[in-house]
């Protein structure tokens, strides 16, 4: 059972939340109750609720202060929902940055109101969940496997269908819907000027999960980070129909209004054309962008139907230099990147009244780099220590020649950064395959399909393999089956043809081949060898 923490100093409001809903229905057990944060916290520590209930204003320490210690001390479990009053709101919002699921008007609140906001948590928890089984148990992840999953389906970065589909199967994603389209993002601030970098992380992280709660109780969608100032937003569809459309378009006008009346932000955004396969959506993509130009505080939602020819020229197609930033930031080669984002800055200055291309570009290349690459974030925020609002001083770049400057920084830092990490780096990718490999070791592994699930070539991964292990590929694999064999046929008490199955081999003849020429014996004379006295 998931365990609910509820905290409040009225005693008739605890009576009135445990009695609102029938808990067992949603798996949780109510583990206790507490009069203010103090005791809540202790109390946290002690039963390891998965879910808290508090009010903001409570003595000796308020809920506010209770969800900050909790998400510094614990991370983002236990969840929190928080009750509140009207006159509570920039409270409610400050606790927003802490990323609380939900926020509960007292005065409003009712069996309706409550079982939505569980609801949300719940499914919020099985997210956290989900993540931390593929992060610790499936795979442990090259910076952000999913958010470098999704830059691809973007960019059009998949070398081919299968390897879209073994990477959407390896994450559990599902695209059995018929139809897609894509949207491109900007978050303004109104007053950001005085905020520290910290201060920027918690609000951009704040709107965005605002953001993806809102339209994910209208449709199903995919929200994807890209800085700290854009995002994307992939949609699915079940038809192509004007009301498809129009609850799209009532998902991000709900989306955009409130994130305005919580954190003082505006969203603008362009949208893209409905595509008929999960592999055009980074033609939706493309389109979304050239909308996204034309886009306004006074129309902030633009459409690629609304385009007119003129934005057209404003996108810069960063997939006519896909082949080469893929291979760059992949393998680390500092000699491709150098030459190709010196061409891209060549190309930026022959065309110096190409401003909105240039910058549209730059940006592109900037989320590039910060999802493919490992510690991204860190990477970039080094190269531009030295400006007041780091990399994301290049949206303060006033015309084309700032803008290349912009890049200039960023090939140079980045050849010099990726030149002093390479040797880790690529120790790194093989200790991840390797660890991949062990919690896969009863499916059938072969260099394709591995390499395609980590987004390299097959002929970089074998020459990296071999290079760093001193062993094949395959070889590797082989001797981690066996050794699994060992373990199979001595503690588990299995047949061979058993064993063989459940490894993935063709056949129990096969298998006994392969056992013999690494272990040097059959296995059945492997078993008779090991239970001699």
């Amino acid at each position: 059972m998931i365990k609910l923490l509820i905290a409040d100093d009225e005693p008739l409001v605890q009576i009135g939340i445990k009695s609102m809903l029938n808990w067992a229905d949603y798996g949780i057990e109510v583990c206790g109750t507490a009069m203010n944060g103090a005791v809540a916290l202790e109390m946290i520590e002690e039963y390891s609720p998965e879910i808290v209930i508090t009010d903001i204003r409570m003595p000796i320490m308020n809920g506010l202060e209770l969800a900050k210690i909790c998400r510094e001390t614990y991370g983002r479990i236990p969840l929190f929902i928080i009750l509140t009053s009207y006159e509570e709101f920039e409270l409610a919002r400050q606790a927003l940055s802490y990323e609380v699921v939900d926020y509960l008007i007292k005065l409003e609140l009712d069996p309706e109101a409550l079982g939505r906001s569980i609801g949300r948590t719940l499914e919020r928890l099985n997210e956290l969940r989900a993540s931390e089984t593929v992060r610790s148990e499936r795979r442990p992840i090259l910076q952000s496997y999913l958010d470098k999953f999704f830059l691809r389906l973007l960019h059009n970065l998949f070398d081919n269908e299968e390897q879209f589909k073994l990477q959407a199967k390896d994450l559990s994603l599902n695209f059995d819907n018929q139809y897609f389209a894509a949207a491109h993002c900007e978050i303004l601030e109104d007053s950001v000027r005085d905020m520290t970098h910290g201060q920027l992380m918690n609000l951009y992280n704040s709107t965005m999960q605002m953001v993806k709660d809102i339209l994910k109780r209208h449709m199903t969608c995919q929200v994807i980070s890209l800085d700290l100032k854009h995002f994307s937003i992939i949609f699915h569809f079940s038809a192509v129909s004007k009301e498809e459309h129009e609850k799209m378009m009532e998902a991000l006008r709900n989306a955009s209004a409130m994130v305005r009346n919580y954190f003082n932000v505006r969203l603008t955004v362009g949208i893209g054309s409905v595509v008929d396969s999960p592999l055009k959506i980074s033609d939706s993509y493309q389109d979304a962008r050239v909308a996204f130009t034309s886009a306004t505080l006074e129309d902030p939602f633009r459409d690629y139907d609304q385009v007119k020819p003129e934005d057209i020229k404003n996108s810069f197609n960063i997939t006519l230099f896909k082949n080469d930033l893929t291979k760059a930031f992949e393998e680390f080669d500092t000699g491709i990147l150098y030459d190709t984002l010196t061409q891209i800055i060549e190309l930026f200055r022959s065309n110096p009244l190409r401003y909105l291309q240039a910058i549209d570009g730059a940006c592109n290349i900037l989320y590039l780099a910060l999802s493919l690459l490992p510690s991204g974030e860190e990477t970039l925020a080094g190269i531009f220590s030295d400006d007041p609002d780091n990399y994301r001083s290049i949206y303060r770049m006033g015309n084309v020649e700032q803008v290349s400057d912009w890049m200039v920084r960023l090939r140079d830092g980045l050849c010099e950064t990726l030149k002093s990490k390479r040797i880790t780096y690529k120790e790194h990718v093989i200790s991840n395959i390797q660890k991949y490999i062990q919690n896969h070791i009863d499916e059938r592994l072969t260099l394709n399909e591995v390499s395609a699930v980590f987004g390299l070539s097959p002929n970089y991964l074998s020459v990296l393999f071999k290079k760093t292990c001193g062993i094949g590929f395959s070889e590797y694999i082989t001797q981690m089956k066996i050794s699994r064999a060992r373990t199979m046929l001595l503690e588990q008490d299995m047949k061979v043809y058993e064993v063989a199955d459940q490894l993935g081999f063709e056949s129990a003849f096969y298998f006994s081949k392969v056992f013999k020429k690494v272990a040097g014996v059959s296995p059945r004379e492997f078993v008779q060898q090991s239970l001699k006295p």
